[in-house]
């Protein structure tokens, strides 16, 4: 292939990625990379020729033969490369965190070392490429495989079975700071020898303390072997483009469903509903599918000329004369039990395209053209024969599952709106069963009015749904604000989504014009927020604050996919309460968990940073880091633009030390983390009552706060007067006392699997370098909770955490008193404190 491909996808002013590079050995090298991009991925490297010939496999090599991981030729990358670790910026392509895996030498199975070269470029050339490799983690015989039924880059890399073969392996064990020396043993499984090995500013996130990172539920994530695909979603935007390195698609009029071929047959709605027996017509035809592959498509209803009649696919019973239902396909998410979702979107289109061929010729599975560049030409036609709109999609783009992305754009030619059914009026004249919907949809955690919708129905369509009205009748009204009816009005549960077509949002918030276009069944009611043609917004603005300038960027984008929240809207809480917070963070080193794609991003730490590439205006200090076993270059908090800059940075949640840059031993506050594990909230509560009740037995005031995730900070102010080994010590003291007079309710195990049903009792955060979410700070959760200060009185059975977000806690401080406002008054008088306790136990 040669660089050429290499050098016109970087920017080397940008990025720090090699340019060049020349072997200096006989040997032949190869290195494996982890690279977490928009996805994670493992980039497999071989020196061969002078250059890196690359593949990318999603799921990592692997040291079991069972496991064929599919790897997809990339360009060739210099021989440099096989050193590269850091940080690809955003806007660069493979944007993200490149750590290297494994390294080593690579050899042909020939006899003779002589003819390795030879050897290696008639195995590459006839896709059949043996090797022998010597790592730290990849030992023994591999092959690559082309795949020749699918596209060109197609691979399978295996392992061959010797006796370096295991029967379990998983790459993602190996994490890069750790990475491990794998030997065989007697029941086949993976032994570890550790290699230390760290990246100079990126700290893996697992290691960080459990409160700030919490683990997976990998139940509750898409797999492949289960079969549990969500769709990714695209995002409304206002000016269609033409861009050489997107494509575009008709927009379709239906239900969006995800199809499961072979055997067990399925389709799943967007929103988990099986569609299967519904619509059994194309169940039918994925059953006769004979490859195993997970299809994303769309089912609608057609006339004879080609229209999308939305409304006739709620009540589908079987084709009628002259309307047929149909399930256009678009992207293909797994094939013969491969996850595709790492791989760009336009290879993974190639491979429906060619999957497509084996579709029965019924037509019930269609095959969803594109055309490629010219979004401009396609929405005039769009215009031209009565499309909704068009979908844009970024071609090298991977697949998002559950996350509603930006490099996927929906162009709408008639504006519609997803609302919820919050009543309807009485009918007047001829017209029967109802008047007009009256509309409504959340917006934080209360629902407001947005409109009456008294068009687009026909007899049958009034008869249906007032149906489905019915059984929802209720005599709670579902939101404050007066409406002005001319007839009575009947109140319903707001559970029923339905679309409706507008002309455009009025000032104070209403749809004008709106025009019934049918229920969604496939639509969660919860998930129902105002969709706008986001570049109507500015996506970038420069604020000033005083005399320094700072550049908010994507502001738009969406961090929480399922509450419709944006960066854009994190930016201004964080503005709102920036006072508020600075107090906390002032002369603070930072740890900053970036999560530039939103709360679905695991994203990274990280701590060192290059001064000469911040603004002038941020201060940074070097610190001593023992994970990095260097002094390292520390953000520290200042004021209300360093806050900005790291949450523009994508710090949804913002994590200080416990103490002072300049006094770094001694830590400011001492913390004591309650976290419930697998056991009502009310039990932290419980827990916390009683440390404030060993507190108090001390004579020394603490200060409780929600931790935002899932339980309660309470802090002790030292004021630098103690080291963190007292600190830890103290903390440790208190810890044993709550869990002695409360054993059967706590644990001060940090294994989860030793505190089962416990509310863990942590005084391990009062460590040299540990960080704690700060007062105020969000947390990417579900809800974007915030970590809220409490009045102890507000410590009750009642309290949630949830009550807590980014939607109410300015109204919060504005009307309650400051429940940490003596925090700093009273230092610990640490040597008094336990000699008032020590006095009352004797």
């Amino acid at each position: 292939m040669g660089l050429a491909e290499y050098v016109k996808k970087r920017d080397f002013k940008k990025t720090s990625e090699p340019k060049s590079g020349k072997s200096s050995n006989k040997t032949l090298s190869f290195v494996v990379q982890r690279h977490h991009a928009s996805h994670l991925h493992y980039d497999f490297r071989l020196e061969l020729d002078g250059v890196l010939k690359s593949w990318a496999v999603p799921k990592g090599p692997s040291l079991n033969p069972n496991d064929k991981r599919l790897a997809m030729m990339v360009e060739d990358h210099p021989y440099d490369y096989k050193n590269f670790e850091g940080i690809i910026p955003n806007g660069n392509y493979g944007a993200g965190v490149v750590m290297i895996w494994d390294e080593g030498t690579y050899e042909s199975l020939a006899e003779d070392r002589a003819d390795d070269v030879k050897t290696l470029r008639a195995g590459l050339e006839s896709g059949n490429l043996k090797f022998r490799l010597k790592g730290n983690v990849l030992h023994g015989e591999f092959a690559l495989v082309k795949l020749h039924s699918a596209e060109d880059n197609s691979w399978l890399l295996i392992k061959h079975k010797d006796q370096y073969a295991l029967h379990e392996f998983n790459s993602e064990d190996l994490v890069p700071s750790n990475i491990k020396i794998m030997r065989n043993n007697k029941d086949g499984k993976a032994k570890a020898i550790p290699k230390h090995k760290t990246l100079e500013n990126v700290k893996d996130i697992k290691e960080e303390p459990a409160d700030e990172v919490e683990e997976t539920n990998a139940a509750d994530q898409p797999k492949a072997s289960g079969r549990h695909f969500q769709p990714m979603m695209a995002k409304l935007e206002a000016k269609v483009f033409d861009h050489e390195d997107w494509i575009y698609e008709r927009k379709l009029d239906g239900y969006r469903a995800i199809g499961y071929t072979g055997k067990k047959a399925r389709l799943i709605s967007r929103n988990g509903i099986d569609f299967t027996h519904q619509y059994q017509k194309v169940t039918d035809v994925l059953k006769a599918i004979k490859k195993d592959a997970v299809l994303d498509g769309e089912l609608v209803i057609e006339d004879s000329k080609g229209k999308s009649l939305f409304q006739e696919i709620q009540n589908y019973t079987g084709d009628k004369k002259g309307l047929t239902l149909k399930y256009y396909v678009f992207d293909l998410l797994s094939l013969e039990g491969h996850d595709l979702r790492d791989m760009e979107l336009i290879k993974r289109k190639e491979l429906l395209k060619s999957l497509s061929a084996a579709f029965p010729k019924d037509g019930a599975i269609i095959y969803h053209p594109h055309i490629k560049e010219k979004g401009s030409a396609l929405m005039k036609e769009a215009a031209k024969e009565g499309w909704e709109g068009i979908i844009g999609k970024d071609a090298n783009s991977y697949y998002n599952s559950g996350k509603r992305s930006d490099r996927w754009l929906k162009f709408k030619i008639t504006q519609s709106q997803e609302t919820l059914i919050c009543g309807y009026t009485a009918p007047t004249g001829s017209r029967k069963h109802f008047g007009a919907l009256i509309l409504g949809m959340h917006k934080g955690d209360h629902m407001v009015y947005i409109g009456n919708c008294g068009t687009g129905f026909n007899e049958d369509s009034l008869k249906e749904l007032f149906a489905e009205m019915e059984p929802l009748k209720t005599d709670k009204k579902p939101f404050e604000e007066k409406q002005h009816n001319r007839t009575k009005v009947t109140w319903l549960k707001p559970k029923l989504v339905c679309e409706v077509y507008y002309s455009e949002w009025t000032n104070d918030g209403h749809l004008r014009h709106p025009v019934f276009k049918g229920l969604r069944a496939d639509k969660n009611a919860d998930k129902v927020t105002m969709e706008t043609p986001e570049k109507q917004l500015a996506d970038e603005e420069l604020i000033t604050i005083g005399k320094k300038k700072l550049k908010l960027t994507h502001l738009n984008k969406v961090f929480w996919p399922d509450e419709g929240i944006t960066k854009g809207e994190l930016l201004h809480y964080y503005r709102d309460m920036a006072k508020y917070i600075v107090p906390y963070i002032k002369d603070k080193p930072m740890s900053m968990r970036r999560q530039p794609n939103g709360i679905g991003d695991e994203g990274f730490f990280q701590k060192d940073t290059d001064a000469s590439k911040l603004p002038d205006w941020i201060k940074t200090h070097k610190v001593y880091s023992e994970s990095n076993d260097k002094n390292i270059n520390y953000i520290i908090g200042t004021d209300e633009a360093s806050l900005l800059y790291m949450v523009n940075l994508g710090c949804i949640e913002i994590n200080p030390w416990l103490s002072n840059y300049d006094t770094p031993e001694n830590p400011e506050f001492i913390v004591i983390d309650l976290d419930p594990h697998d056991v009502p909230f009310t039990e932290a509560v419980e827990a916390a009552l009683k440390v404030k009740e060993i507190f108090d037995r001390m004579e020394t005031d603490v200060f409780i706060k929600t931790s935002g995730s899932k339980g309660l900070h309470i802090y002790c102010y030292a004021g630098g007067k103690y080291d963190y080994d007292q600190a830890k010590m103290f903390a440790e003291y208190v810890a044993h006392m709550v869990n002695h007079e409360l054993p059967k309710t706590t644990s001060i195990e940090r294994s989860p699997a030793k505190r089962p049903k416990r509310t863990y009792v942590d005084f391990l955060q009062n460590r040299r370098g540990q960080t704690i979410a700060c007062p105020y700070s969000v947390r990417p959760k579900p809800g974007a909770t915030v970590s809220t200060p409490l009045h102890w009185h507000e410590v009750n059975d009642k309290l949630k955490l949830s009550d807590f977000t980014i939607y109410n806690v300015m109204e919060r401080v504005q009307k309650t008193n400051d429940p940490w406002k003596g925090l700093r008054d009273k230092k610990l008088d640490l040597k008094k404190a336990l000699e008032v306790l020590k006095g009352m136990e004797g």
